[in-house]
């Protein structure tokens, strides 16, 4: 019997280490990379004891996955690189493997949502006769860098109840990456109802699945309160808030044909018989290149 079966990461001391949630909700810490990066290390197997183990090789693979809930279990693979470590034979005490995956591709990013999981692990196998392969799997993080969209359009919008309410709204862009700021103003034109508050929220709108298994996730990560008390026609209210306190994910567009991640900011006024009103835009969220 294997004592262990472990990957280790030799660039772990260069490389950030970032906080991971998994399924149990247990936040484990993890190695993070990017797209095209090198990932090496070793796997380093020690027989229990000292006794000899026979095996019929030992090999690694870098497997990137997605889970969909509603078909838990069943992992479609993206990506997927193997590495044979050892040939078959015997074990008699603790050997290490070096592994280097090269310039490695990974086009999305590490995603755990509602209905859906994007993941990237290192899965190391030691086959063996007649009884259970031995497996151990390591997790990592991927993110993807963006540089500042070169055209990044205003949001012009107007909310209105004929005869009784006539609100402009304009916000400085229309693509934010993380940990940016939304910063607009309000505009009161029309007010002939009694407005008690009004709020600004985040929305993220997670899709998965397609046709008659289509399944959509709408959640508000955030809401900040612009006013509270009755506007007066030709008031205006400024909008800032700020994006990095909420744990957002950037854009995702149909990924792998598999899922989606869009986001919204959504306006809400809510007058004193609790009638709520809303206006809904979306918004480009991307992951910003701080070094382009």
């Amino acid at each position: 019997m294997f004592e262990e079966a472990l990957c280790l990461f030799t660039k772990e001391l260069t490389n950030p280490i970032v906080r991971m949630k998994k399924e149990n909700g247990q936040m484990v810490m993890v190695p993070l990379f990017q797209s095209h990066e090198n990932i090496v290390g070793e796997v380093i197997i020690e027989p229990t004891n000292g006794k000899k183990v026979e095996h019929n090789g030992v090999k690694i693979e870098l497997l990137g996955q997605i889970e969909l809930y509603f078909d838990r279990g069943n992992f479609y693979d993206f990506t997927s690189l193997v590495r044979e470590l050892d040939v078959p034979g015997n074990l008699y005490e603790r050997k290490t493997y070096p592994f280097e995956f090269s310039c490695v591709e990974m086009p999305y990013e590490s995603y755990s949502g509602i209905n859906v999981r994007l993941r990237y692990i290192l899965k190391v196998t030691i086959s063996r006769n007649y009884v259970n392969n031995i497996v151990e799997y390591m997790d990592f993080i991927v993110h993807n860098y963006s540089p500042a969209p070169l055209i990044n359009n205003s949001i012009k919008m107007e909310v209105g109840i004929e005869e009784c309410l006539h609100i402009e709204f304009e916000y400085g862009k229309s693509k934010y990456h993380l940990k940016d700021v939304i910063v607009g103003k309000i505009y009161f034109l029309l007010v002939r109802i009694k407005i008690k508050t009004m709020e600004l929220e985040i929305r993220r709108r997670e899709s998965t699945g397609s046709g008659t298994n289509t399944y959509v996730e709408t959640e508000t990560l955030s809401k900040f309160e612009l006013m509270d008390g009755v506007p007066v026609r030709g008031e205006s209210i400024p909008v800032r808030l700020f994006m990095s306190p909420y744990e957002l994910t950037p854009t995702y567009h149909n990924i792998n044909n598999k899922f989606s991640v869009k986001y919204f900011i959504n306006l809400v006024l809510v007058d004193e018989e609790d009638r709520r009103y809303f206006k809904q835009q979306e918004i480009t969220v991307y992951r910003l290149n701080e070094k382009s």
